[in-house]
């Protein structure tokens, strides 16, 4: 895994900063370096550490882990067998199919609690802009968030879309999810209807985590592939 931080263009952070946009502790940090589960990170100018977007990917992802009840050696492990060079894009990837596997989690929490999991302090207009995405909603003095969506609802937050455009996409993925679910459904429901209960129960528990990492990687390959046709269309009209 490479860790200069500035290579491709990332954000350098400050290990203050990291610990800030990750929503977690200096120490926990720090923590983690001294176990292996962080790359060290790349010494600027006066011995400066400056961490990227793939240390915040592999925060978010360890997050993901606990959130499974995994133990600190378990998810030791888990990371070891990962290969080295995965970039952020592909942490984020791999942290989706794990989020898939661990039940909805909703909780409700003060401003500051919302902020502190967001990694970020977060504006009025932000927080309007997570409840049309149906990442947080408001209940009186507090607020009730899904904690599965905050981070993407958060990254959505920066990107340079409009707010229609999003809700747009969101209505699309939803959809077409649904859809593609459905029929998946029809036809496993074909396959397991002879067997027993407890079979089906098991085989549903299995498939489940194999059908998200396929729908997954499918759906990344195909946007690649519908990003490279726009782009080679854009170049060839310029």
């Amino acid at each position: 895994m490479t860790t200069d931080a500035t290579a491709a263009g990332e954000p350098a952070l400050t290990i203050d900063e990291l610990a800030a946009r990750a929503g977690v502790t200096v120490r926990t940090v720090r923590f983690y370096g001294t176990k292996g589960l962080l790359p060290p990170p790349v010494l600027g100018p006066r011995r400066v550490g400056h961490y990227g977007g793939e240390h915040l990917a592999r925060l978010a992802l360890i997050e993901e882990l606990q959130h499974q009840g995994m133990t600190l050696a378990a998810i030791e492990r888990y990371l070891q067998q990962l290969p080295a060079d995965l970039s952020a894009h592909d942490l984020a990837i791999h942290r989706a199919v794990v989020a898939s596997w661990a039940p909805d989690v909703m909780e409700t929490v003060t401003r500051e609690e919302l902020q502190r999991r967001a990694g970020r302090t977060l504006s009025d207009d932000d927080v309007e802009r997570l409840a049309a995405m149906d990442v947080v909603r408001r209940e009186d003095a507090a607020y009730r968030v899904d904690l599965g969506l905050l981070r993407l609802g958060v990254r959505l937050l920066d990107m340079p879309l409009s707010q229609e455009a999003i809700l747009a996409s969101r209505k699309v993925l939803i959809e077409h999810s649904r859809a593609a679910a459905h029929e998946l459904a029809r036809l496993f429901r074909g396959e397991v209807s002879e067997r027993d209960a407890r079979d089906v129960k098991s085989l549903s528990a299995d498939m489940e985590p194999l059908v998200v990492q396929a729908l997954l990687t499918t759906f990344q390959r195909s946007l690649k592939e519908e990003l490279r046709q726009w782009s080679s269309q854009a170049d060839g009209s310029a």
